[in-house]
C-alpha cells in the first residue's frame, strides 16, 4: 500500500467522502440514514465543519480519498458545546488496512489540543466490531446501549455510545 497522506478535507473532497458514505448508507449499517445523500446535503456537511472546533480529515492514497472522519456538534443546546460526536468512514476498499486507526489518531490529536472540547462521543450501530475495537483502543469508555433504535435492512438496529474524555 503507498503512503496514507493525512490532511483537512478540500472543497473537492466533498464527493469523495459523500460516495464513502453513501456505500454505506445503501450496503451497511454504520450509518442508519436509510437513503443516499445528495451532493447538495453532503455541501452543507462540509459548511458546517467550517470553525476550529469541528474538523474534517481526509485520509488520502495516491491522492484518492479512502476515509475521513469528522468531530461534529454533539446537541445543538449551548450547554453541550465541549462535546463533540465522532464520525469515521472507510472506502470499502481500504478497510483492514489501517486508515481508520491513522485517522482516529489524528483527529483525537486535534480534539485534545482544543481548549474548547471536553469529550468525544461515538455512536456506534452494535456489532460492528470493527469500530468496538478500535473505540477500546483508543480507550473510549463503553456508556451503553439503545436497544432497537433504527430498522435497516429488514431488522432493528441498537446502537452503543463511547465516550472519551479528552
Amino acid at each position: 500500500m503507498s503512503e496514507l497522506i493525512i490532511r483537512s478535507i478540500a472543497k473537492d473532497d466533498v464527493f469523495a467522502c459523500l460516495s464513502i458514505y453513501n456505500y454505506e448508507v445503501e450496503h451497511g449499517v454504520a450509518t442508519l440514514d436509510l437513503e443516499p445523500r445528495t451532493l447538495e446535503e453532503w455541501r452543507e456537511w462540509y459548511n458546517a465543519h467550517s470553525d476550529e472546533h469541528h474538523p474534517i480529515i481526509v485520509g488520502t492514497i495516491d491522492d484518492v480519498v479512502v476515509g475521513y472522519a469528522s468531530l461534529s456538534p454533539y446537541r445543538l443546546k449551548d450547554a453541550f458545546k465541549s462535546t463533540v460526536e465522532l464520525s469515521i468512514y472507510i472506502h470499502q476498499d481500504y478497510r483492514g488496512q489501517g486508515v481508520a486507526t491513522r485517522l482516529m489518531e489524528h483527529i483525537l490529536e486535534m480534539a485534545k489540543a482544543d481548549t474548547m472540547i471536553h469529550n468525544v462521543v461515538s455512536v456506534i450501530t452494535a456489532g460492528n466490531e470493527g469500530s468496538t475495537k478500535l473505540h477500546n483502543r483508543f480507550g473510549f469508555t463503553y456508556c451503553g446501549l439503545t436497544p432497537e433504535v433504527g430498522f435497516k435492512h429488514g431488522k432493528y438496529q441498537d446502537t452503543e455510545t463511547y465516550v472519551l474524555l479528552v
